[in-house]
């Protein structure tokens, strides 16, 4: 569990004195104190940020403003959203926003929707279609070329995510005929920077969105989300492995390395912008592996 605050100096000060005891060395030269504190470290940053990381995160947290976010147990009249594909030097990057309601959840329940990362790429190819046909729902795909374009235009890994989420959400209500009660995003980073990103967005979400980590344990319409993008992402990476006479891999390892390498000495460096999202490191790696 990670909670994230940005504390005045005066509490900040208030913080490292209440933790000097537990205070720890540490090599990062934007920590101005760290410390570990029953199982939570505690990182203060130079900038004023100051993360709690442990299973007691959130208690620690509140003794310095942190307010626990409420939420609803109910899992009907809800809008999820869930990405894949960002972490993947190969591919596209998915996202999906769908609405569960009271009538589809005894079916989502019989079909054993859970997150994606828990379910076989097998059974995730057999449910896709099911989620599809059962839940009102929107999907949107930016393709490596749109990817790199975008990202070259000022957007970084974090703004990308937040504007396909906000966009997802916007049109995902634009078709609904009832309001959600609740809408949850599977954390990606925290609310205060979802809101700096998504004020610069066209469309605007005015219902209260929750970001939520690990939202895809506890919401259906999250976890019904993540496995309709991955679906959508293997279909992609199918596609464009077919396209590139190779089988490009999932992930960011040593094997996506090898792969780049090999597109890279058959037909350049710049033909990756059409497979990868080339401001990985791995395009680096790849380029010192293809002149060996």
């Amino acid at each position: 569990m990670n909670v994230v605050l940005t504390l005045d100096e005066k509490t900040i000060q208030s913080l490292i004195k209440k933790f000097a005891t537990h205070q720890r060395t540490t090599k990062n030269q934007y920590l101005r104190f760290y410390a570990n504190v029953g199982g939570v470290s505690i990182s203060v940053y130079t900038s004023g940020k100051v993360v709690f990381q442990g299973s007691d995160a959130e208690k620690c947290a509140h003794e310095f403003g942190y307010q626990t976010q409420k939420i609803s147990a109910r899992q009907d009249n809800c809008i999820g959203t869930d990405e894949v594909g960002n972490g993947s030097y190969f591919g596209s990057l998915v996202v999906v926003a769908s609405f569960v309601s009271t009538d589809s959840i005894p079916l989502l329940k019989k079909w054993g929707v859970a997150d994606s990362k828990k379910v076989t790429d097998e059974k995730i190819c057999q449910l896709a279609p099911k989620l599809r046909e059962l839940l009102p729902h929107v999907q949107l795909i930016v393709e490596p070329k749109k990817y790199n374009q975008v990202i070259e235009q000022g957007y970084n890994a974090v703004s990308i995510k937040v504007a396909l989420h906000n966009q997802a959400i916007y049109l995902l209500e634009k078709k609904l005929t009832v309001d959600a009660e609740q809408i949850i995003i599977d954390a990606f980073t925290t609310t205060a920077n979802y809101e700096k990103y998504v004020k610069k967005e066209k469309n605007q979400v005015t219902s209260k969105i929750t970001l939520l980590p690990k939202a895809e344990d506890q919401f259906l319409a999250v976890a019904a989300s993540s496995i309709m993008a991955r679906a959508a992402f293997l279909d992609h990476l199918g596609a464009l492995s077919k396209k590139a006479r190779l089988v490009l891999p999932s992930g960011a390892g040593a094997s996506s390395d090898r792969i780049a390498a090999k597109i890279i000495q058959r037909d350049g460096i710049s033909a990756l912008n059409e497979y990868a999202k080339v401001h990985f490191a791995n395009t680096q790696k790849a380029s010192q592996l293809a002149q060996k």
